[in-house]
């Protein structure tokens, strides 16, 4: 199942080391599959408030997500975002296309679903 690494990006500051960062990203993404499904886009706030860019990253799964997180080869990196820009990373598990909205009711006390 398709899995999500997702960062919400705030106060970038774009220098040389973020130019790096971007320009050796994608190497570390191939062995994993990961690919770009959100890239730096400022989202379209409908509630709330969410300041910042989005970026979002698709893997096979869960597996190949954390040993991409995981992997030397990012982790070289990484501080070359960390130093430049505040964020939130997060890995998350996909659901299918025939997911609906009261799946999630399973996994809920019988009290909680209704």
């Amino acid at each position: 199942m398709t899995a999500y690494a997702i960062a919400h990006l705030r106060n970038v500051t774009p220098n040389a080391e973020i130019v790096e960062y971007l320009e050796r990203i994608d190497a570390t993404l191939a062995p994993y599959g990961g690919t770009f499904v959100v890239h730096g886009d400022l989202p379209e706030v409908l509630e709330g408030e969410f300041p910042g860019n989005l970026v979002a990253i698709a893997f096979p799964g869960l597996e190949e997500a954390r040993a991409w997180y995981r992997s030397p080869a990012y982790q070289e990196i990484l501080p070359l975002r960390t130093r430049n820009a505040d964020g939130d990373t997060i890995l998350v598990q996909g659901v299918g296309p025939e997911h609906l909205a009261t799946d999630v009711l399973a996994g809920l006390p019988v009290e909680a679903a209704r």
